[in-house]
């Protein structure tokens, strides 16, 4: 009898183990959120009979080795994503990868200061030019909201005036 409850004891740490490496394969090729992580590994966790419970610690594990770190993948998304978009998008996207909005507030606070410089830059690589005729106004507007620009920020890049001036 005794053994019979050992050897079910060591299949699941085998079992988490197999969780930890699939885990660490991901963290490997990239960063991911903590609720990313958690949603590309529950399928194979389920199939390795793993209560929700067990992978939770294991994540745990993981974030206490500093392994998986929402503020690190946010920090590396905000840098690849800056170029292309608002801050507004960018927040957006990262609420729906589960990071909390503490977080979120802090990794864009470091982007504040530029983003209208940001924000011109993508204005500059699609149109470059001011627009002349209502239409065209509204299609650039339409593109940079698309892009999470804000609003008071795509005025004053429309108007042609630097932010000092304004």
């Amino acid at each position: 009898m005794k053994r019979k409850i050992i050897k079910l004891t060591n299949n699941l740490n085998k079992n988490q183990v197999q969780l930890k490496k699939r885990a660490l394969y991901y963290l490997g090729k990239r960063d991911y959120s903590r609720a990313e992580l958690r949603k590309k590994i529950l399928v194979y966790s389920e199939t390795l009979e793993i209560t929700k419970d067990n992978l939770e610690l294991v994540l745990d594990e993981l974030e206490k080795k500093e392994w998986l770190s929402d503020i690190r993948f946010s920090e590396q998304f905000v840098l690849t994503k800056k170029r292309k978009f608002g801050t507004r998008k960018i927040a957006h996207e990262l609420k729906l990868r589960g990071v909390e909005e503490l977080i979120i507030n802090r990794v864009l606070k470091d982007i504040k200061d530029d983003e209208f410089f940001l924000a011109k830059q993508i204005w500059e690589k699609k149109f470059n030019q001011i627009p002349i005729t209502i239409n065209e106004k509204a299609k650039q507007i339409r593109f940079m909201q698309s892009r999470g620009i804000e609003v008071s920020i795509i005025h004053k890049i429309l108007s042609g005036k630097s932010p000092e001036l304004l």
